[in-house]
């Protein structure tokens, strides 16, 4: 399974995080989608180098203290290419503002009112519980037409 990242740019206010940064996916996998920024673990480099580089490339910033909150394993009954391993990360540390390319458009969200309904499936389980400070180890497989077949999410706050 391919290794992919997945983050999240957040701002807390007492400890909380109240807004989060999503980019509707623009074109290739996900296209017409709410989603953190992420991609491909290209070879030789590490999970949170391609994490920070992917982040940069899809909406023009520079992140850093990356913080791990998950790692879900992603499996596609009809499209097994799609399979992977996704490390997700959160951070409210980053240089610029989030800007528009190609690939991604970004637009703020308060935490509690994120747009689930177009966004991937999946995220309605897992996302809440990363977000009131959870770590979580999940897997999902879909089917056709990116339907849930199988789901499970663990809280696993030692293990990451």
């Amino acid at each position: 399974m391919k290794n992919s990242t997945l983050l999240f740019l957040v701002k807390k206010t007492d400890g909380k995080i109240t807004e989060v940064c999503l980019a509707m996916k623009k074109r290739g996998f996900g296209i017409g989608r709410w989603n953190g920024v992420g991609g491909k673990v290209e070879d030789g480099e590490s999970i949170k180098d391609a994490t920070i580089r992917e982040a940069k490339e899809e909406i023009g910033i520079t992140a850093s203290d990356l913080q791990k909150v998950g790692e879900i394993a992603f499996s596609f009954k009809f499209k097994p290419d799609y399979n992977q391993l996704v490390h997700i990360y959160i951070t409210e540390s980053w240089e610029g503002e989030p800007i528009e390319s190609e690939e991604m458009s970004p637009a703020w969200y308060k935490a509690d009112e994120l747009p689930y309904t177009t966004m991937w499936p999946d995220d309605i389980f897992w996302l809440p519980k990363v977000l009131d400070g959870e770590k979580i180890k999940a897997g999902f497989t879909f089917g056709e037409q990116e339907t849930i077949l199988e789901q499970k999410v663990e809280i696993d706050n030692g293990g990451l």
